[in-house]
């Protein structure tokens, strides 16, 4: 019998190294930008609701009060567990937990107490959130795609920053045409689109540097983490602060309407986008550190400067405040993500966000318990001065640490 010539298969066609890593850092920010609509979303929607159903301000400020305690609390957590557990692991279980908050809330939200259930619901979520949260921006070094981790994060910024204006868009429109059921439920497909993205993200990588007695070494809290945890924090600062103060500024100093506050969060959300994209090239121009410094000076004069501008010259200050927010946000992140052992990051990013939250729960106490007594843009002046005198003296830190290094 003859040998019948043996066939050959074709070789399969397997992408290139760099291709894989591309695709896994697109569908990693895909799932970013959806997660931010979603997350954006939920809280829009809440906030309107307590609103219109007559439960008054002191409602949403119990809710958003609730929020920033849960993230409180999660954050130290949410640090340990990233580090500990695979961390997109910890991602999709806290996008499963946030859909079924969503699909719970559209279910309950006809039949309850309205405030009530709003209320109880914001802590499972607000705790996923900071999970979720900090996981995916532990994930950025290993996941980047080989870019540089500033591009890498100003990218990632930038579709969040995108998503909540979508979301701000979305949420508007779908509580206006439709019922609060419906509305949660398209909350949480995003969420769900969110875990199918993700789901299409590699896995983090072992690099030769995360040796096993990295991931028992401790987190080590040295004068760089303090003075950039001194930074984030002050950065967060002014950002609920015109959360917080916003509103009133607008409607009680400036006499606007709610046009004018949507205008004021329009100028703030395409500031704070347009600070993620300046943050690529300064990078090349301006050494980080003094480019943090530099934001806290900025902020403190446009801080200072609504004390004596009107509109429209004040939706150009809130501009200018937003893009100051996100180069200095971003820059932390970059300083962060290259300064601390990978397997710690997520303990590190903790401990940032919880001194951040920790200062702004006492800074809205004291804006409670002071605000009848002081306008807005004296509160926006008096914060101008703190972060003065704060950029002066993290200035002087490191004139002192450069001449003894």
């Amino acid at each position: 019998m003859i040998a019948q010539p043996t066939r050959k298969l074709p070789m399969p066609r397997f992408c290139s190294v760099a291709d894989y890593e591309a695709r896994s850092f697109n569908w990693f920010l895909a799932s970013t930008f959806a997660s931010a609509i979603g997350r954006n979303s939920y809280n829009f929607a809440c906030a309107w609701i307590l609103v219109v159903s007559g439960h008054g301000v002191s409602a949403v400020a119990v809710f958003f009060g609730s929020l920033s305690m849960a993230e409180l609390l999660a954050s130290p957590l949410a640090g340990w567990m990233s580090d500990r557990y695979d961390r997109r692991s910890l991602y999709l279980i806290a996008d499963f937990v946030r859909i079924l908050t969503a699909l719970v809330m559209g279910a309950v939200i006809i039949t309850v107490d309205l405030h009530w259930a709003i209320w109880l619901s914001t802590i499972p979520f607000a705790a996923c959130d900071r999970i979720a949260l900090t996981a995916s921006q532990s994930m950025i070094p290993s996941v980047g795609a080989g870019f540089p981790l500033a591009t890498a994060n100003c990218i990632a910024c930038f579709l969040t920053q995108s998503g909540s204006l979508v979301a701000a868009t979305l949420t508007g429109v779908l509580l206006h045409v439709c019922t609060p059921t419906f509305t949660f439920s398209a909350i949480a497909t995003a969420f769900a689109i969110s875990v199918c993205c993700m789901c299409l993200v590699r896995r983090e990588p072992i690099s030769s540097q995360d040796e096993p007695e990295t991931t028992r070494s401790q987190l080590l809290i040295d004068k760089h983490l303090l003075r950039l945890g001194a930074i984030y924090a002050l950065l967060y600062l002014g950002g609920l602060l015109i959360s917080a103060i916003g509103p009133s500024f607008v409607f009680e100093e400036l006499g606007g309407s709610a046009l004018d506050f949507g205008q004021l969060e329009s100028a703030w959300s395409a500031g704070s986008i347009l600070g993620a994209i300046l943050l690529i090239s300064l990078v090349r121009a301006i050494d980080i550190p003094n480019l943090q410094l530099i934001v806290l000076a900025l902020s403190a004069l446009s801080f200072a400067a609504l004390k004596i501008l009107d509109l429209p010259w004040a939706l150009l200050a809130f501009a200018a405040l937003g893009i100051l927010y996100n180069l200095g946000r971003v820059s932390a992140e970059v300083t962060l993500q290259s300064s601390v052992p990978r397997l710690t990051l997520g303990r590190a990013k903790g401990a940032l966000h919880c001194t951040g939250m920790f200062l702004g729960l006492i800074l809205l106490g004291i804006g409670a318990v002071f605000s009848d007594e002081m306008s807005p843009s004296t509160i926006f002046l008096v914060f101008a001065g703190i972060l003065a005198v704060s950029a002066i003296a993290l200035t002087v830190l490191r004139i002192n640490c450069y001449q003894k290094g």
